[in-house]
């Protein structure tokens, strides 16, 4: 490994998203944004549904949109664990929008027998999506 990256794994049940070196990851975890570099101090913790930026030789950031997981945090290696991380170019953000229809549907009308919960994080996945696709 090239001296002063980090390897980063981003793996969810259906594939491997990233497995490469980075110069420094900025991501969302539940209690604020982290920025993590070669020689971090270890950690683990949960992410929260946002943006994780990839910053790779001096380039423009590399963007994954991650929603929640776990992130287990090692001098020389990040590995990210999600239920669901995707590129912003393989968002169809018609079919977020219907989401995000769908979901102020459940929440803004009759609330009997809806769970709130499931429907106010498939309106975050929504507007997340929403907004990274259209970028």
């Amino acid at each position: 490994m090239a001296e002063n990256k980090i390897r980063l794994r981003i793996v969810t049940p259906v594939r491997e998203l990233y497995n490469d070196e980075a110069d420094m990851v900025i991501m969302r975890s539940t209690s604020g944004d982290i920025g993590i570099m070669h020689g971090h101090q270890p950690l683990t913790t949960t992410l929260g549904y946002g943006v994780l930026k990839i910053m790779k030789d001096g380039e423009d950031d590399v963007k994954a949109v991650v929603f929640g997981g776990y992130v287990d945090v090692q001098p020389e290696c990040i590995t990210i664990l999600s239920d669901a991380a995707e590129w912003p170019d393989e968002i169809d953000v018609k079919r977020a929008e219907e989401a995000k229809e769908r979901a102020e549907r459940r929440l803004n009308g009759n609330r009997e027998g809806i769970d709130i919960l499931r429907a106010e994080l498939a309106l975050r996945r929504a507007l997340i999506r929403i907004d990274e696709g259209k970028r």
